[in-house]
């Protein structure tokens, strides 16, 4: 099968995935009774028992399911989620406003978790059984152990609480005046540490920086640990492979050994791991957003999850699966380019 034909039928699959994403999620809504559904269409607290009768009647919350459905998908298709209490806007808004917080972060610490993780990997695999290799495998055990929330917290009191570096919260008082207060800022990206360079302020740059590392380093411990893990695994297995052997008796010197030879290849599940990662990242951010109170995506559905915003829960829900399925065809198609024989499989 060529590259184009798997793609193709990538594709194919990959919407029929989110058909069943969508209809999963609606399942989810429908658990809710009528009286707690119609939230998703009410943008005030003061609606008295008629009007929320007249609204149940009005949006058709009483019809059959599959009807339901089909005009619940209809209202998807043009953007239409519902109002959210919490960001007290239509969630789209509301998500545009809480994205790039997250995004941001994410951006940051991806690459940081997947370099650390290959790079401690590849270290322990190519001095088994030496100090190196135990420091990596204790490290690796550690961050599989330590809780997320318990790690930030750590973090917290020991930079903040007691060594006054490192402030919660995305942006300071007087930066957050310049990004949303100052005519002259131009917003290009919303991600505010791309912003700042392009509109040259570095004062925002750094304190925007500044402030996420904390929170990069809480990520970076605890997601890296499984990279690393399964870096090293692959790397004993590729070294003990008989095309190794072959290598070392054609006179193969030990840096083409292990950089081309067995790292290109224990790479191969790396890949997919470090897709899966990223995915993770984005729906995995209410503890640490909340702990460095950045108020990012992850915040937004703690905030809704406790006021029991079901515009925003659904939606959210909706958001990381379609999150999943994108990232898990985009791991495929890089899996299949690197590796032909997953497309002729």
């Amino acid at each position: 099968m060529s590259l184009l034909a798997y793609i193709v039928r990538r594709l194919l699959l990959m919407v029929l995935v989110l058909i069943g994403v969508s209809l999963l999620v609606f399942t989810m809504m429908m658990l809710l009774p009528p009286g707690q559904r119609v939230a998703i269409y009410v943008t005030n607290d003061r609606v008295s028992p008629a009007m929320m009768d007249a609204l149940i009647a009005k949006y058709g919350l009483n019809d059959p399911a599959p009807l339901q459905y089909f005009r619940w998908l209809r209202n998807l298709l043009h953007g239409e989620f519902g109002y959210s209490i919490t960001a007290s806007s239509p969630v789209l808004k509301g998500f545009a406003r809480f994205l790039p917080v997250t995004l941001e972060l994410v951006l940051y610490a991806a690459p940081l978790i997947i370099l650390t993780g290959i790079f401690l990997g590849t270290l322990g695999a190519v001095r088994k059984d030496t100090a190196m290799d135990h420091v990596t495998r204790v490290l690796a055990i550690v961050g599989f152990s330590l809780p997320t929330f318990w790690l930030g917290l750590l973090l917290m009191m020991i930079f903040y609480g007691f060594l006054g570096i490192f402030p919660p919260g995305a942006l300071s008082t007087d930066v957050r005046n310049i990004v949303f207060s100052d005519p002259t800022w131009h917003p290009y990206t919303h991600l505010v540490t791309i912003d700042a360079i392009l509109n040259w302020r570095w004062q925002v740059f750094w304190d925007a920086f500044y402030r996420m590392i904390l929170p990069t380093l809480n990520l970076v411990v605890i997601n890296s640990a499984l990279i690393m893990r399964l870096m090293r695994s692959s790397m004993l297995e590729a070294l003990g492979q008989d095309y190794m052997m072959t290598a070392r008796a054609k006179g193969a010197d030990r840096k083409t050994l292990f950089r081309r030879h067995a790292r290109r290849n224990a790479m191969l599940p790396v890949i997919t791991i470090s897709g899966i990662t990223f995915a993770e990242l984005m729906g995995s951010m209410v503890i640490t957003e909340t702990i460095f109170d950045r108020k990012g995506i992850g915040w937004w559905m703690a905030q809704a999850a406790l006021q029991l915003d079901v515009a925003a829960i659904m939606f959210d829900v909706l958001f990381l699966g379609t999150i999943y399925v994108v990232v898990n065809l985009v791991v495929d198609l890089i899996y299949a380019y690197v590796d032909p024989r997953v497309r002729l499989s």
